[in-house]
């Protein structure tokens, strides 16, 4: 494959939308192109690099392996554009534009997206875009700008903050502990009906370990859920005992902690995103928020001890 010199940046552009659509006619409506002005980039492409890049197909166009390597290609060199458009955003005063949040559905959904709101008042024009899947996104990669994970990041080129430590906690409500009664002892749970995620699933070690822990007592009833949310709506609808990481019970007075000499130990939550966005406005604003939101939960969780 020969060498893409500096005046083929265009035929690039059009490579990769055409890569990305699986279709002439379609990465032609995306660039504003016609069908054949964009064929006709395809094919002085290819004759630059003497390589075929795509299957000609009645369904459509697919990559070969050629194609394959240099579409990789143009999705790292799209990243680093993206970046440095971003930097380049971020020389404003003011906090604005996309912020792609990774982190996990759990902590995503029972913790972060209900302060969100907080946030957009303060920055209003802000997009954020938030992911929430137990893999972990390449940051350096620019699969997402900053991330929220259940344990250090290992991925090199970070920065990195430990935010908290969660405790993963045995939680009822007191409709069912009013019908099936109160479990005092660990080997109480052979009369219940336990709620966790499958000790299979993509999840805080530490949860896993807890639902072991208790599977170990043959336990009535059993109900699995891949996440935390659906193990939350569970409890919720008086189904049984439900493990659950320890912060869901500060804004949800319904959940009655049950066997509190059982809990995991401590679980870090990390803040990370890559060095290069270190001045990034928008990651700072998200970062410092994320902070002062973690100092208000930890004055909540002392309140309620007190109580």
């Amino acid at each position: 494959m020969r060498k893409v010199r500096a005046r083929d940046w265009d035929k690039l552009r059009i490579f990769h939308a055409v890569a990305d659509a699986g279709s002439l006619t379609h990465a032609g409506d995306r660039l504003n192109l016609s069908q054949s002005a964009v064929s006709r980039q395809i094919r002085a492409l290819e004759e630059t690099l003497n390589a075929t890049l795509f299957h000609r197909h009645a369904r459509g166009l697919i990559l070969t392996e050629q194609g394959e390597l240099l579409f990789d290609a143009t999705i790292a060199m799209n990243k680093r554009l993206d970046a440095a458009s971003a930097r380049i955003r971020d020389s404003e005063e003011e906090v604005f534009g996309d912020l792609r949040v990774t982190t996990t559905i759990g902590f995503g959904t029972l913790w972060l997206a209900p302060r969100l709101d907080k946030l957009y008042k303060q920055y209003p024009d802000l997009r954020v875009d938030l992911m929430l899947e137990e893999r972990v996104l390449d940051l350096p990669m620019r699969e997402a700008d900053v991330a929220i994970r259940m344990k250090e990041p290992s991925q090199a080129d970070l920065i990195r903050k430990r935010l908290m430590s969660v405790k993963m906690q045995v939680f009822a409500t007191q409709a069912y502990l009013d019908e099936n009664g109160v479990p005092e002892e660990p080997e109480d749970v052979t009369m219940h009906r336990l709620i966790c995620q499958s000790v299979n699933a993509t999840q805080v070690g530490a949860s896993a370990s807890l639902a072991q822990h208790l599977l170990t007592y043959d336990v009535r009833s059993l109900l699995t859920v891949n996440n935390y949310f659906g193990v939350l709506q569970a409890v919720l609808q008086d189904l049984g005992l439900g493990i659950l990481p320890d912060y869901v019970s500060l804004n949800e007075e319904r959940l009655i902690r049950v066997l509190p000499q059982i809990e995991s130990p401590d679980v870090p939550v990390f803040l990370a995103y890559p060095e290069e966005l270190r001045q990034s406005k928008r990651i700072a604003a998200f970062r410092d928020f994320v902070q002062e939101e973690i100092i208000a939960y930890r004055k909540g969780l002392k309140q309620k001890q007190i109580v």
